[in-house]
């Protein structure tokens, strides 16, 4: 088995690195997913994951639990859930 290559990628200045499609597509992450990220052994790793720490209680861990709730949802679902959200908004406004 022949070993890759790695590869470089600069970091943006809010702390962003685009991790490239042949990874993505690699590690099966899309669009949507929820990906932990935490340091071991001094290295960052990025791993997709189904679900969230139940311990987590972070507005991040929170969000990505609630998107990837909507992302599993059919689609009239989500419509019905986004016109409620407008209307909630429309509310608080």
């Amino acid at each position: 088995m022949s070993k890759k290559k790695p590869v470089y990628r600069v970091m943006d200045r809010i702390g962003r690195v685009l991790i490239p499609k042949e990874l993505r597509d690699a590690a099966d992450m899309s669009f949507g997913d929820i990906i932990r990220i935490e340091v071991q052994k001094g290295a960052v790793t990025a791993k997709k994951v189904d679900i969230i720490d139940v311990d987590d209680h972070s507005p991040d861990a929170r969000d990505a639990y609630v998107f990837a709730a909507v992302k599993a949802m059919d689609k009239e679902i989500r419509l019905s859930l986004a016109a409620r959200l407008l209307e909630l908004l429309e509310k608080d406004k």
